[in-house]
C-alpha cells in the first residue's frame, strides 16, 4: 500500500503540470484572410508592370542587336565598338533594373503583409489568452508527427475572431 501511494505521489505532480496548447496551421489561416487576398492582388498588380517594363527593355536589346548583326560586316571598327558598348550598356541596366525591381517587390511585400500578420498574431495572442493556453503550436511545416490530448485546435477560434467564415 505504501508503495501505491508513493508511486502515486510521483505521478501527482506530473499530471497537474500537464499544459494546455493549441494548434493551427498559419499559413493557411493567413491566406483565408481578406487583407492577404488584398494584399497579394497589389503585389500582383505591381509585379505586372516590372514585369512589362522588363519585357520592353528586352525588346528594344534584341531589336538593337539584330541591328548590329545585321550592319556588322558594314560598320567601321569605331561604330561597330561603339555598339558593341551600347549593347553592353543595355544588357547591364536591363540586369540592374530586374535586381532592382526584385528588391522593391520583396520590400513591398513586407510592407503590405506586416499589418496582415500582426493582426493575425493579435488575434492569435487573443484567443491563447481567452482559451487559457500555455503556447500555440503551427502545423504548418508538419513537423509534429503527434499532438497529444492536450491539444486544442484552435483554427476556428481564431478565424472567428478574425471575421473570416
Amino acid at each position: 500500500m505504501k508503495k501505491l501511494i508513493f508511486i502515486l505521489m510521483l505521478f501527482l505532480p506530473l499530471t497537474a503540470m500537464a499544459q494546455k496548447f493549441g494548434y493551427m496551421n498559419y499559413d493557411a489561416v493567413l491566406k483565408a484572410m481578406p487583407e492577404y487576398t488584398q494584399a497579394q492582388g497589389q503585389l500582383d498588380i505591381l509585379k505586372a508592370k516590372y514585369k512589362a517594363e522588363a519585357e520592353r527593355t528586352d525588346q528594344e536589346f534584341n531589336r538593337k542587336y539584330s541591328e548590329f548583326l545585321d550592319g556588322q560586316r558594314d560598320f567601321p571598327k569605331n561604330i561597330m565598338l561603339k555598339r558593341q558598348k551600347e549593347l553592353q550598356d543595355l544588357l547591364q541596366n536591363g540586369v540592374k533594373f530586374r535586381e532592382e525591381c526584385d528588391k522593391l517587390v520583396k520590400q513591398a511585400e513586407e510592407e503590405l503583409m506586416t499589418p496582415v500578420t500582426s493582426k493575425l498574431n493579435v488575434a492569435l495572442g487573443q484567443v491563447g489568452d481567452e482559451m487559457a493556453l500555455e503556447y500555440i503550436i503551427n502545423t504548418e511545416g508538419k513537423d509534429f508527427l503527434y499532438i497529444g490530448p492536450n491539444g486544442i485546435d484552435i483554427t476556428s477560434a481564431v478565424k472567428a475572431k478574425l471575421g473570416i467564415q
